[in-house]
């Protein structure tokens, strides 16, 4: 009778395989984390302490389909507005998707804060800002800003001002907190945001084009 190969060494040298690329993986991830949160050190503030810009950037988030902000992207105008009412900021940056008929970040964003007393001529809005790169990019590139404040929800918020200072951009930020109160999206939002550190570190290193709005 032949003899049969056992089948631990072809596991002993997946296992192996699988638990190498774990580590790299991991090790990615961290690199990229430290390379883009790196930029962000001392650059993070409160409502409070935040240094004066010329513009004030919110990021742009889920709409509702009545097109109603939810309850993250409220608390991001709510803190952009406090910044323009307490004079921190002359301006106010809108930046989402906004590139479909049936959903628009922006649009969403403009009247809330036109509901909320804001004068529309000191809003400008980015329909075209797809994630916090795009967003970044485009507004030094296409709005002509050099110094500005990144308003976000707070475990997103270094990523955000660490990307637009590899820019070149003079950010800070200001994060809001008062939505850990939705538990379950918030957690699912802060894990997301640490994996997202790795397209951001790709996108940093390949430069690559932002989205362009369809003609």
């Amino acid at each position: 009778m032949g003899r049969v190969n056992s089948p631990a060494p072809l596991l002993d040298n997946l296992g192996r395989l699988v638990t190498g690329g774990a580590v790299l993986g991991g090790l990615g991830l961290l690199a990229s984390i430290g390379y883009v949160r790196g930029a962000a050190v001392g650059h993070v503030h409160t409502l409070e302490d935040v240094p004066a810009a010329p513009v004030a950037m919110i990021l742009g988030a889920k709409v509702h389909p009545d097109g109603h902000p939810s309850s993250f992207l409220s608390a991001r105008l709510d803190l952009g507005r406090r910044l323009f009412e307490l004079g921190k900021v002359e301006r106010l940056l809108v930046s989402g998707d906004g590139l479909r008929p049936e959903y628009d970040e922006p649009a969403a964003m403009i009247n809330y804060l036109t509901d909320a007393g804001v004068p529309e001529d000191v809003i400008m809005a980015d329909r075209a800002g797809l994630d916090t790169y795009d967003s970044c990019l485009r507004a030094k590139t296409l709005y002509g800003c050099r110094e500005l404040i990144i308003v976000t929800q707070t475990y997103h918020l270094a990523r955000a001002v660490g990307i637009a200072r590899h820019l070149g951009l003079v950010a800070h930020g200001v994060g809001d907190r008062s939505v850990r109160r939705h538990r379950r999206p918030w957690l699912i939002g802060s894990v997301r945001e640490q994996l997202a550190y790795l397209k951001a570190a790709g996108d940093l290193i390949s430069r690559r084009d932002p989205a362009t709005p369809a003609t």
